[in-house]
Formats: structure tokens, C-alpha cells, sequence
């Protein structure tokens, strides 16, 4: 089997185990379960979190050009390795997200649109959760609620800060540090694609006014040319009669001259 059979194939189990690595996640912060609760959540995410290694493993080992492979997937090696960005998994939810638009032939505006919609609800949903795990049992910590938490992400996410909850913990900080690059990312992908739209919205008008002057100028071309037909045919049909019948100019001869017989000769006088 190859990479890009692997990866077909697991598309799909692999998005659905990230769902469930997200509600197991979220179940076990807001309900901070005792026992033999909080003992299968650690469990299971301990068990999801061996299925994404072994996935890491099997890629890279089908992987052809393995170190341009690795320098592409820095952020699945960290997601397996350092647990507190292990959360961050849950992003592989946006893989349905790509195969969504490869069956319904959306756009690159609508796909970016799309992607960024998908990516800005679940990182401030995933970094509430993570900030209020390392925030609300440390001493002196004023985010002590999910509510708060979600507030401060929002704050935070937007760069805006203003200030009225603030992370103490080096945990913490590290998901404050990570939620304004991001912030600041999606921020220029938004305003990319603000910008494109505009210019594509003007220089469709720009190009429908051209096409109308275009059209403009080749209508009075066309009636010129047939104003132009009109003169020639008046002027090859211009020879005076008595009678007032025509005569074609084509029926005669380059040097013959026709003569009605109904004209009246002028004749000298003298």
C-alpha cells in the first residue's frame, strides 16, 4: 500500500476518532468526572492518542521522499509528542472539510471561507477548554469558569486583550502565545480574501462596461456599412429616365448605352 492509499483509507476513521477525541476532551473539563469516570476519559484518550502515533509512523514509513514528507507534517509530530497541544487534534476534523469541496466543486473564495468559519470555532472552542484545565485550580487565577475562559479566548483570538482575565500559568501563556498567532493569521487570510473580492467585483464591472462599449461601437459600425450599401446601390441605380424605370447598370455593357425607345430625341433648330 501506498501514502496516498493510506491516507484515503483513513480519512474518514481518522476524522471521526478526532470528534470523539474532542467530546471525551470537553466531557472530561466541563464535568471534571472522579473515579472510574475520569479513569476511561484518560483511557480512551490515551488510546486515541496511540492511533494518531501509529498513523504518524505509517505515513512516514510509506512516505517516498520521507524528509520532504517530515518537513510538511512538524505539526502531527507535535500534536503527538507534547500533550498540551495534543487538543489541536481535533483540526483533523477540517480533512472532511477537503473532501466536502473535492465532491461539491465549491469555489476558492466559498473554500477559504469555509475553512477559516471551521477553523476559528474550533480553535476557540479547543483553547477555552485548554486554558480553563490550566487555569482554574492554579493560585491567583482570575479565568475559573468556561465562560470566562471562552471570553478571554475570544479577547485573545481577535488580539484585542482587553486585560480583565489574564493567564498565570506557563501552560497558559503558551496557549495565549498560540491563540494570537493564529489570531493573527486568520485575520490576513480574512482581509485576503476581502480584498480579492473587491477586485474581482470591480473588474467584473469594469470588464461588463467595456463590453458594453464594444457592443456600442460595432452597432454604429454595422449601421454605417449598411448606410454605406444603401449610397452605392443609389448611385449605381442613378441613371435619369424620362419614364422613370431604372435601368441596371449590370444588364448593360462596359461601353453600350441604353436607350428607351419612349425618349424624345432633341433635335437642331437650324
Amino acid at each position: 500500500m501506498n501514502l496516498k492509499k493510506w491516507e484515503s483509507a483513513t480519512e474518514w476513521p481518522l476524522t471521526a476518532l478526532s470528534l470523539l477525541f474532542l467530546v471525551i476532551y470537553a466531557w472530561q473539563i466541563l464535568s471534571e468526572p472522579t473515579g472510574i469516570w475520569n479513569r476511561a476519559a484518560e483511557f480512551s484518550m490515551n488510546a486515541l492518542w496511540v492511533v494518531f502515533g501509529v498513523d504518524y509512523l505509517v505515513s512516514l514509513l510509506l512516505a517516498e521522499k520521507k524528509w520532504e514528507w517530515f518537513k510538511h507534517h512538524v505539526f502531527d509530530l507535535l500534536v503527538v509528542l507534547l500533550p498540551m497541544v495534543r487538543p489541536l487534534r481535533v483540526l483533523r476534523v477540517l480533512t472532511a472539510l477537503n473532501a466536502l469541496h473535492r465532491t461539491s466543486g465549491m469555489a476558492l473564495r466559498g473554500r477559504i471561507t469555509m475553512y477559516v468559519g471551521a477553523s476559528v470555532t474550533l480553535i476557540v472552542f479547543i483553547g477555552s477548554l485548554a486554558v480553563l484545565d490550566a487555569e482554574r485550580s492554579a493560585p491567583g487565577a482570575s479565568i475559573k469558569t468556561f465562560g470566562q475562559a471562552l471570553w478571554w479566548t475570544f479577547v485573545t483570538i481577535t488580539t484585542v486583550g482587553y486585560g480583565d482575565y489574564a493567564p498565570v500559568t506557563s501552560t497558559g501563556r503558551v496557549i495565549a502565545f498560540v491563540l494570537m498567532l493564529g489570531g493573527i493569521a486568520l485575520i490576513g487570510v480574512v482581509t485576503a480574501t476581502l480584498a480579492s473580492w473587491i477586485v474581482d467585483a470591480v473588474s467584473a464591472e469594469e470588464h461588463k462596461e467595456s463590453s458594453i462599449n464594444h457592443e456600442e461601437v460595432e452597432e454604429i459600425s454595422h449601421r454605417l456599412e449598411r448606410i454605406e450599401r444603401k449610397l452605392d446601390d443609389s448611385e449605381g441605380r442613378g441613371v435619369a429616365m424620362v419614364t422613370g424605370n431604372p435601368v441596371e447598370p449590370k444588364t448593360a455593357g462596359p461601353h453600350a448605352i441604353e436607350m428607351d425607345p419612349h425618349m424624345i430625341p432633341i433635335r437642331d433648330s437650324k
